[in-house]
């Protein structure tokens, strides 16, 4: 099968076939009678869905003994479905109007009492009437759709390839936006427009962390003037078609670096290698954060790395697994998540290196080719 998206912008229909008899396979190992999917990544990754959640209840019911799924949705947001792979699985489509209660028509759909699990943004709004309709309260569906979403298929890690590279594009051009003079807004004005320009279909985020700046990982962009001497950390992404994501940190210097700079810069380097280098089927997720932070932690910059070393990405920038102390699960080949040490001295400046990178056999791919080393740029 092609890892390409159709015309559409989503995967080939089977894709979203396997999808949803996996899902109903695994409900069924969780004792639960059904799965209920509202508008959000989740229901994007079941069906190729970009419907919007509004009042008015959307929802894929996925029955655990592997008979049909049915999408249950207002009739006046059906041409919401039409980019979906609802009609080409051939899904039952049972339309409501106001006036009528789709809790119940849910409910019609499943045994009473019911035992079901809901996604995590399924909102109160919808839970509460569900429980009554259904007979029984729901439970997270997290269990369920991590195990789906967290190994990504052979179509899935193409579009993350396309992404890294799209996304590498963009940093290939930072000498055009980043210099002394302009200001953080202004970076991030031309880096919104170059996202695009290289592949994605919009900025998910910017990034442009000058100076002191640069020293909070969460910094996005201010109106402040870059400075001959600044470092600057820009982390940047956004999705490609079908919706899944690039994030990539690079770290710049306009101007030569101090010495102290460059030495403690390569430190970072040394530790982000390590923990890529440490990627393989079977190891744990806490074993990779350790492995950049005991770099790290040998040089004396334990205290200024002050988060997790990388999150899971995919339909959304953020999910599982999380490279964090304490997360015990073992790798698995088709995992993709980010590798992201950073160094961040409060008042004065930070840097980060990041990657995305798939597991594989015997270790893994980086979706990111850029070169890691601190970038001088005219000051």
């Amino acid at each position: 099968m092609s890892a390409q998206s159709s015309s559409t912008g989503r995967f080939p229909t089977a894709v979203y076939g396997e999808r949803l008899r996996r899902a109903a396979e695994l409900t069924a190992a969780a004792g639960l009678d059904a799965l209920l999917i509202t508008p959000g990544p989740d229901l994007r990754y079941l069906l190729g869905s970009r419907a919007d959640s509004f009042e008015r209840l959307t929802c894929l019911v996925v029955p655990a003994d592997g008979s049909a799924a049915s999408v249950v949705v207002p009739r006046l947001e059906l041409a919401a479905l039409g980019d979906s792979a609802t009609a080409e699985l051939g899904l039952s489509v049972r339309d409501w109007v106001d006036g009528v209660d789709p809790y119940a028509l849910v409910g019609s759909l499943l045994p009473t009492p019911s035992r079901t699990a809901v996604a995590e943004a399924m909102p109160a709004l919808h839970v509460i009437p569900l429980t009554a309709a259904l007979g029984a309260p729901p439970v997270l569906a997290t269990g369920v759709l991590r195990e789906l979403r967290m190994l990504k298929d052979e179509a899935e890690i193409e579009a993350l390839r396309r992404a890294g590279a799209a996304i590498d594009r963009v940093h290939a051009r930072m000498g055009q936006w980043l210099r002394a003079g302009r200001t953080e807004a202004e970076v991030a004005a031309d880096i919104a427009v170059a996202i695009v320009e290289e592949g994605h279909t919009g900025a998910e985020f910017i990034i442009v962390g000058s100076g002191p700046h640069g020293a909070d990982p969460h910094h996005e962009v201010s109106d402040r003037v870059i400075e001959s001497g600044d470092i600057v950390v820009i982390d940047i992404g956004g999705p490609v078609e079908p919706g899944y994501n690039s994030d990539s940190t690079r770290t710049y210097s306009l101007g030569e670096p101090s010495p102290e700079i460059a030495e403690q810069f390569a430190v970072l380097e040394r530790a982000q290698r390590a923990a890529v280098d440490a990627v393989r089927p079977g190891v744990t997720a806490e074993s990779v954060d350790a492995a950049a932070r005991d770099v790290l932690a040998a040089a004396g910059l334990a205290e200024v790395f002050v988060h997790r070393t990388g999150h899971g990405i995919g339909l959304s920038v953020h999910e599982e697994p999380y490279i964090v102390a304490g997360n015990r699960i073992e790798l698995a080949e088709g995992m993709a998540f980010s590798i992201e040490p950073g160094i961040y001295f409060r008042g004065r400046w930070g840097a980060r290196i990041e990657d995305i990178v798939v597991v594989t056999a015997d270790g893994c791919e980086s979706m990111n080719l850029r070169p890691h080393g601190l970038t001088v740029l005219g000051g």
